[in-house]
């Protein structure tokens, strides 16, 4: 195996000083375009598979919210219901700047499902994008947890193109279908890393001073992001390499859409390269943590050598008690279609909860502009 070198004593703070970016697998098409302009241009749709069970203490539902976050709608649901806020919940987080349909539960025992009209009218402003919506409600005998989701689909739309030709055009909808028939690096999106990456700066204050105490959901928030970036940093390497879709010795591999894994099998060499090309399972790499890291070989001496890069983190994270898991190099996003809409572009896809559209969008186009963010994501290779 070829060594590889590394600043052991490195931070991320140091990283983000060098412009550090994870790689990419395509060339990113030379253009640009404009993400948000409204936020009718970023359509989410959570997607569950459950039989609700017609009747029990638990409200859950299904809203469609506009200019508002998730967290803020839970506490105004539980205002709205009387409850503490601690009896409501939902799967995931979903952005402020956009149009997002999402799962939520709020826990009534022993009371009526609410009439949601007045919940809605109060939420909503003809003067201001924020709107409200409860598109269905059902009874159920448990509570929504965090993470059960199947999937979400994403409707968006590209604006200000900076090359809308139509030979650009169809070099779009090219790059979608290599994406829908290859896949791409499941890397975490930028967002888990805070605005300048103050997540990262706060993970390594808290590692530097872990008694000092802290809401539990900015720990939990601070944790995340550091061993998301040890994780898109490994993937990145897979990517440098050119492997972050195949296999190596010592791999762990996931079955794709699913969270079962099995460890690499020499005896076996020929059927996981033929379920690889097929999509059937994925490569995985470490989500930092206390425990077996799983892998042996050139992946375990890959996954090691960029996470000692990291002591603060790789011992904060093991300190805080962790688990480590496996996550997938790649993701397949499902139901991809693409179109013109006359200067504008348009997609649409399904990915697996904890996939990020950012990180698809990353894969076409070289450059994004964010509406009333003053930044932009420059896809770096």
């Amino acid at each position: 195996m070829t060594n590889h070198s590394y600043d052991t004593t490195v931070t991320a703070s140091a990283y983000m000083e060098k412009s550090y970016s994870v790689r990419r697998v395509y060339q990113p098409l030379d253009i640009s375009a404009k993400l948000k302009s409204v936020p009718d241009d970023f359509i989410v749709e959570e997607n569950i598979a459950i039989d609700f069970s017609g009747e029990g203490e638990h409200c859950w539902l299904y809203i469609r919210k506009r200019g508002c976050n998730t967290d803020w709608l839970a506490q105004q649901l539980a205002a709205y219901c009387g409850v503490k806020k601690m009896a409501v919940s939902y799967a995931g987080l979903k952005d402020r700047h956009a149009l997002t349909s999402q799962w939520f539960s709020v826990q009534l025992p022993g009371r009526p499902t609410p009439e949601w009209r007045e919940f809605e009218s109060s939420l909503s402003s003809p003067e201001s994008d924020e709107s409200v919506e409860v598109l269905q409600c059902f009874r159920h005998n448990k509570k929504l947890q965090r993470g059960a989701l199947k999937s979400n689909t994403f409707h968006i739309t590209l604006r200000e193109l900076s090359d809308n030709s139509e030979t650009m055009f169809d070099a779009l909808e090219m790059r979608c279908h290599q994406i829908a028939n290859g896949g791409v690096p499941n890397y975490f999106g930028v967002q888990r890393f805070g605005r300048n990456y103050n997540n990262l700066e706060q993970a390594e204050k808290l590692f530097a001073r872990p008694r000092y105490k802290l809401a539990k959901h900015k720990r939990s928030l601070y944790l995340s992001a550091a061993r998301s970036w040890l994780f898109n940093l490994i993937l990145s390497e897979r990517v440098k390499r050119g492997i972050w879709n195949s296999r190596i010795a010592g791999d762990v591999f996931m079955l794709n859409g699913r969270s079962a894994c099995f460890k690499d099998d020499v005896d076996n060499v020929d059927e996981i390269d033929r379920r690889l090309l097929d999509n059937e399972i994925n490569p995985t790499a470490i989500l930092w943590g206390q425990g077996e890291i799983m892998v042996n070989s050139q992946a375990a001496d890959l996954e090691l050598a960029v996470v000692n890069q990291f002591p603060v983190f790789r011992d904060g994270l093991i300190a805080a008690r962790l688990q480590a898991q496996r996550r997938s190099c790649r993701v397949i996003p499902e139901q991809v279609a693409c179109s013109r809409l006359g200067d504008d572009f348009v997609v649409s896809f399904t990915l697996p909860a904890g996939s990020y559209a950012t990180m698809v969008l990353a894969e076409i186009f070289i450059e994004l502009r964010e509406s009333g963010f003053n930044n932009s994501t420059r896809a770096k290779i």
